[in-house]
């Protein structure tokens, strides 16, 4: 099990960029949350399988989109964090 913290900047506030997030983390089976921080990024804590990791963040920052996510990512950061145990769920905050 591992987690990362994601901070995506760009335009992804109030375009719907954190429910697409809770959509493509539900589907690869990851736990975590997406929150809105007050500097206009968006943060996502995602924790699961390593590869499965990956594909969540090619998924958050590739540029242009193959998964219809809305908005424009222009940087990133990545940080590797200890899991949560019993983690479960992903949800939009």
């Amino acid at each position: 099990m591992h987690r990362a913290i994601i901070t995506v900047d760009g335009r992804v506030q109030g375009v719907g960029f954190r429910w697409w997030a809770m959509g493509e983390a539900r589907e690869l089976g990851l736990a975590g949350h997406a929150s809105n921080l007050d500097d206009g990024t968006v943060e996502v804590d995602i924790q699961g399988e390593l590869t499965k990791i990956g594909a969540m963040v090619r998924r958050l920052i590739e540029q242009p989109t193959t998964t219809g996510r809305p908005g424009r990512v222009i940087s990133h950061t990545l940080r590797w964090v200890e899991p949560e145990p019993g983690a479960r769920g992903f949800v939009g905050y």
